[in-house]
């Protein structure tokens, strides 16, 4: 699958790119039926600990799932957006399992 990577405020390093890759890439064992993802890394100028951004956006046929994760380091966010997209992935793979 491929990723697009963004990030905005600072340059990401090949590390937390080969990370976000190596994560993303666990979808397809869920839904094999996705055409791209784009990340979005964003870095808030806060004083808060919580200021980096995840944000993906995945599109399979006919619709597209985006999640938002608000954590202290990138690869927590990548952790938990890619449970959340695995329930959503799940979910929508029993609806048409239904039919």
């Amino acid at each position: 699958m491929k990723v697009n990577t963004q990030s905005v405020n600072f340059n990401a390093d090949q590390k937390l790119i080969d990370f976000i890759q190596q994560r993303m890439n666990k979808l397809d064992q869920y839904y094999d039926k996705v055409i791209k993802t784009d990340v979005l890394l964003k870095l808030e100028n806060t004083s808060d600990k919580q200021n980096k951004i995840f944000e993906a956006k995945i599109s399979v046929p006919g619709d597209s799932f985006v999640v938002k994760k608000v954590c202290k380091t990138f690869e927590e966010g990548v952790d938990s957006a890619v449970n959340s997209l695995v329930r959503q992935l799940r979910k929508r793979k029993e609806k048409f399992r239904a039919y």
